[in-house]
């Protein structure tokens, strides 16, 4: 994922041209733009191109080089990118390590564990993260000793790596972060009940409750109730207008897989229907997919035959197929 450049029309040769010779700005784009080369010649030139770019003396153009080798998946790169993990900028440090993930080979393994050991405290908060993609079960052990870093950012992020490859182990991968979950720094405090509740574990509960109304983890504090099926959070989430709308929807569809009768969460879905933003309309139609019953069926062909619906016509008669087969899997004797 590029730090700079959500998107780029740039031409191949235009950006091999560029990433040669433009300013810093256009060296940085063009190496964003070969990150999506398909063509097994041109990627063969990209990549060339872009570990040269690497000894680039901006850093943004490394930081770009970096991510655009981890989506090239190149595995020729990696002895460039494990050296990139040195670099002295953090936004290039971060996007090798990233990289090194993405790339997911082996010889990536041992300098990420050195980097979550001894680097910088942004280098250990991406390392524990790439750590687990490239290969999970030798991953938990050095992922559980992060717990005990001395920068909450990095116990976080190796909380979540330990949530999610720590079904294995879970019961010592619980007890491990249980020890973090009255940690000091909030941010921390929240990711480790976010991991526990991967692991099915509701121990963190208050504290995912206390962040359904905070906007930028208002969704995975929902999330992670719903796995828990935490139905007296996740109704009083329905019900809290200071919840973000996107998240109060999915709470009400969280909420119907522990209850299917609830009214409010009901209510909730059907009035979103008419909603005058696309987006929750398209939120409702997929949590009523989800969750929904027949008293959804009526309010979704409606909105089909209305002016809003035209967008969603695809995901209505998905939606509508699935509470219809739940119907009738209900019915069977």
């Amino acid at each position: 994922m590029s730090f700079l450049f959500p998107s780029s029309t740039i031409t191949f040769d235009a950006a091999m041209r560029d990433l040669g010779s433009g300013s810093a700005k256009a060296r940085a784009m063009a190496a964003h733009a070969l990150g999506g080369v398909t063509d097994i010649v041109e990627k063969r030139r990209a990549v060339d191109a872009l570990v040269r770019a690497l000894d680039d003396d901006r850093p943004e153009v490394r930081g770009e080089a970096c991510a655009s080798l981890g989506e090239l998946r190149e595995p020729g790169a990696l002895p460039h990118l494990i050296k990139r993990l040195a670099d002295g900028a953090a936004m290039v440090r971060q996007s090798a390590a990233i990289a090194l993930g993405t790339i997911a080979h082996a010889d990536g393994f041992a300098p990420l564990v050195e980097s979550l050991q001894t680097g910088p405290a942004d280098l250990r908060y991406q390392a524990a993260t790439s750590l687990a993609e490239i290969d999970p079960a030798r991953a938990l052990e050095p992922v559980l000793a992060a717990l005990g870093d001395a920068d909450p950012q990095v116990v976080g992020a190796a909380a979540l790596s330990v949530g999610a490859i720590g079904e294995r182990d879970r019961e010592r991968c619980i007890a491990a972060l249980m020890t973090k979950l009255d940690h000091t720094d909030p941010g921390a405090r929240f990711e480790v009940a976010y991991a526990l509740a991967e692991l099915n574990d509701p121990a963190g509960k208050a504290s995912l409750a206390a962040m359904v109304t905070d906007p930028g983890r208002a969704w995975d504090a929902v999330t992670a109730l719903g796995w828990i099926a935490a139905e007296a959070e996740l109704r009083a989430a329905v019900t809290n207008r200071k919840v973000p709308p996107e998240a109060q929807l999915l709470a009400a569809g969280c909420l119907l897989g522990v209850a299917p009768d609830d009214a409010a969460a009901q209510k909730l879905l059907i009035d979103a229907l008419t909603s005058r933003k696309p987006h929750l309309r398209g939120l409702a139609i997929e949590q009523l997919g989800e969750t929904g019953g027949p008293w959804a069926k009526q309010p979704l062909e409606r909105l089909a035959r209305a002016g809003k619906g035209g967008e969603h016509l695809e995901a209505i008669a998905t939606t509508l197929r699935a509470i219809e087969e739940r119907w009738l899997k209900a019915m069977k004797p």
